[in-house]
């Protein structure tokens, strides 16, 4: 069957960028390939432009999965943004920095990302619409700036785009696993090392698709080190940090080990002991955030303090009176 010719899909500008595959990518799948080329940062975005011809080899139409060769030509076709449907409204942010290439918030627990089913107002992309007016549109229609996510009910440190260039910059380095990223957690039980690593695999769990778990299809490598700040009787406080950015990750990890979460509904319940302790969503908060600066290229570090409920959660820990054998 003829190919149809490349015809543009939508009235906003088209760029179009174009390669010839070298020997030393030979058999590189096409979406691995463009990635690495810079492309753009998704490859759920790229697969997308793949499957709708935007993007061809030697002028014909192939998957994602297509293995290139050497002498390949490449033609792609970036439909730039379309311009926000969505309107802004003025929800207060906590600002930690900002300048013209990126914006790093403290987000409070209960604030929802970006727009879904169910949430379709008061999001944060809804906020960051209003306090900017030159916010990055590479991360889509409804995640415009967005590089990185929080759950709805984790605070914390969280940096977004707010050019083209600094998004692509962020992705990278999330890509990478060169950003570094700290939280502090307060688990239940009593963790029997005062440090180490969780090395699971995860992914959508098989039998519940509204889960993440090691009983997965599609196991994806994920790896969180940790260490113990505090014990208390019945729950210990741990610095994390993930070495890998796979979603739930430290909420499923812990709850591998036996030590759910405090006040996660989805992956632990709390034992009774621990009823008295004020956790009305995953105590879980994003303390610390380093990455290399986008324009300037000097690495550059933001935290936020233990908002407060943890802090009170931490406090009446504290009053528990601790077992003889870690007094």
């Amino acid at each position: 069957m003829k190919t149809p010719p490349l015809m543009p899909k939508a009235t906003h500008p088209i760029a179009s960028r174009e390669f010839v595959v070298s020997p030393k990518y030979a058999f590189e799948r096409l979406d691995h390939y463009l990635i690495r080329q810079q492309v753009h940062p998704s490859r759920t975005f790229l697969q997308r432009l793949i499957k709708d011809g935007e993007v061809r080899v030697n002028d014909r139409v192939v998957k994602p999965h297509y293995k290139i060769r050497p002498g390949d030509r490449l033609v792609c076709r970036i439909p730039t943004p379309t311009p926000l449907e969505l309107l802004p409204e003025a929800i207060p942010l906590n600002v930690l920095y900002e300048d013209t290439a990126i914006i790093v918030l403290n987000k409070p627990a209960g604030l929802v990302m970006h727009p879904a089913p169910g949430h379709t107002t008061g999001t944060l992309v809804h906020a960051l619409l209003a306090h900017c007016k030159d916010l990055s549109g590479i991360g889509g229609r409804e995640r415009p700036g967005l590089v990185h996510r929080l759950d709805k009910d984790t605070s914390g440190v969280i940096v977004v785009a707010k050019t083209d260039s600094a998004h692509r910059s962020l992705s990278l380095q999330f890509k990478a696993h060169t950003i570094v990223r700290q939280y502090q957690a307060l688990v239940t039980g009593r963790l029997r090392k005062n440090s180490g690593t969780i090395d699971l695999a995860i992914g959508r769990d098989r039998w519940e698709r509204k889960k993440i778990s090691h009983r997965t299809a599609r196991p994806r490598e994920a790896r969180t080190g940790y260490r113990v700040v505090e014990r208390f009787e019945a729950a210990t406080r741990v610095e994390v940090r993930p070495q890998t950015g796979r979603t739930h990750q430290i909420r499923v990890h812990f709850a591998s080990l036996g030590h759910p979460v405090l006040g996660d509904r989805v992956y632990g319940r709390r034992p009774a002991v621990l009823e008295s302790v004020p956790a009305d969503r995953q105590m879980l908060h994003a303390e610390r955030l380093g990455l290399i600066h986008p324009d300037h290229q000097a690495y550059v570090e933001f935290s936020a303090p233990l908002p407060d409920d943890m802090e009170r959660a931490v406090k009446i820990l504290r009053e528990f009176p601790l077992a003889p054998e870690h007094a």
